[in-house]
């Protein structure tokens, strides 16, 4: 019997016991997946110091360009400008619907949902073929950026929407979701006590590139049409984060004679985790309407595209401070406390500042304090995978991410045809004041109860659910 399988078949305790006897230090926290400790000394530098030090900031920053230029082009594949690539395919999709060869088509909007809903979905899978095979790793992340880029590519030589729909839709999401993960696998290794942080001011990449990008793209749109922009972004994103990918590394490494566990799915019917994920897809199903539908709303106030645009701006910039702040407060605070922060916020600033909002500077304000409180809440995940952990110890934090995002994703992709049905033929126009009788009353109200009912975790807590 080797070593190694005899670390494997005992306990965490007798086995720091038996590192010690080889005149080794041993970090509990450094148990691979399987329980197998790994020898470290942080007092002696054998590994990067944990929750800080240069390593520790350097592979937060390349997370942080990796978060802001997947999830930059892959987010809001609906119908405005939004945040970054999926999350900027608004501009992608107003261009497509005015210009040759896909102008007229139906299915446009189908190119963002799928990119979106896939990198949502998606992640339970991948984050198990990731566990399964740790070592491929890495190389995931490079492996899905040249896909990424590829499909991008790719989508410029397309000549109808089903191309587009199988390249900047299917195609690009896959890739982006290989490129991501290993992100959220590495950092439960680079950070403890400041995990929510890290988690805050990664997400925050983002909110920055929602500010960025879709100028960006509009401007490159306008100026060279959608081939070449496709192109010229395909190098781009690859000169940008392909040299930031070194950094993007476990601070343990991986051992290579062991085979892995099953993973222990057993949290998900666990209390904790079935109340908190609830709450997480009720917050979603309503959480992406005001960054569609903003811009639309300006407009019938009288702006002009560009002012209207800057609804879905203010949000961006006020969500990259909202996430690195509740990031922070995480730490420190239940997560249900740091919920109920960003459920009043939010629904305050839903039913009271939107549903007023008769002009464009109460609409602004609206945008800024939508940013900060609900841009913020998947913030409060790491606080979820801390107390779903704690009732199911052999829980992988990263498995418990990945059904979050999930659950976030059926709330996403719902969204849109529960918001089409509260917007089709404008109920309420002229029957209920301010904006309430605007046409985007039902829209507003079903918003705000989501964001009011997403924080409906603190009940559960005080009746002892949690």
């Amino acid at each position: 019997m080797t070593d190694a399988t005899m670390l494997h078949d005992i306990s965490p305790t007798n086995a720091a016991a038996l590192v010690s006897m080889e005149g080794l230090a041993y970090d509990p926290r450094s148990l691979d997946d399987n329980s197998n400790p790994v020898p470290s000394n942080d007092d002696d530098s054998s590994l990067p110091p944990i929750d800080g030090g240069k390593d520790a900031w350097l592979f937060l920053a390349a997370c942080f360009v990796v978060e802001a230029l997947v999830w930059g082009k892959a987010l809001d594949g609906h119908f405005l400008p939004s945040d970054s690539f999926p999350f900027s395919y608004g501009v992608f999709q107003e261009y497509y619907s005015s210009h040759d060869p896909f102008k007229g088509s139906g299915n446009i909007a189908v190119i963002g949902t799928c990119a979106m809903g896939i990198m949502y979905l998606d992640l339970p899978i991948v984050f198990g073929l990731l566990r399964r095979w740790p070592q491929y790793q890495r190389l995931s992340t490079t492996g899905g950026l040249i896909i990424m880029c590829l499909a991008l590519g790719l989508s410029s030589f397309s000549t109808n929407t089903t191309h587009l729909i199988i390249t900047q839709g299917v195609i690009y999401a896959i890739g982006g979701s290989f490129a991501y993960s290993p992100c959220i696998l590495f950092i439960d290794e680079w950070f403890d006590k400041r995990k929510g942080l890290a988690y805050g001011i990664m997400w925050a990449g983002t909110g920055l590139a929602g500010v960025i990008l879709p100028l960006v793209m509009e401007w490159l749109l306008s100026t060279y049409g959608f081939r070449t922009t496709l192109r010229a972004w395909s190098v781009a994103l690859f000169i940008l984060t392909g040299p930031l990918l070194y950094f993007v590394k476990p601070r343990i490494p991986n051992t290579p004679a062991h085979s892995p566990h099953a993973r222990d799915f057993a949290f998900i019917l666990t209390s904790t985790f079935a109340i908190l994920q609830a709450c997480n897809v009720i917050e979603a199903l309503g959480f992406f309407l005001p960054t569609i539908y903003l811009p639309s709303f300006a407009r019938a106030l009288g702006a002009s595209s560009t002012l209207g645009a800057l609804t879905v701006i203010l949000f961006n910039v006020a969500s990259v401070f909202g996430c690195v702040l509740m990031g922070a407060v995480v730490d420190k605070w239940h997560v249900t406390n740091c919920i109920l922060i960003s459920t009043v916020g939010s629904t305050i600033g839903v039913f009271v500042v939107w549903g007023f909002s008769i002009s464009l500077p109460p609409l602004y304000i609206f945008s800024l304090i939508y940013g900060l409180f609900a841009g913020s809440f998947t913030s409060t995940w790491p606080g979820i995978m801390r107390d779903v952990k704690k009732k199911r110890e052999n829980a992988d934090p990263s498995m418990i991410f990945a059904c979050l995002a999930a659950g976030r994703g059926v709330g996403n992709v719902a969204s849109g045809p529960l918001s089409e049905a509260f917007i089709q033929g404008f109920p309420w126009r002229g029957s209920a004041g301010f904006a309430y009788g605007s046409g985007y009353g039902a829209l507003i109200v079903f918003t705000g109860l989501t964001a009011f009912f997403g924080g409906s975790s603190i009940v559960g807590r005080r009746v002892g659910w949690l």
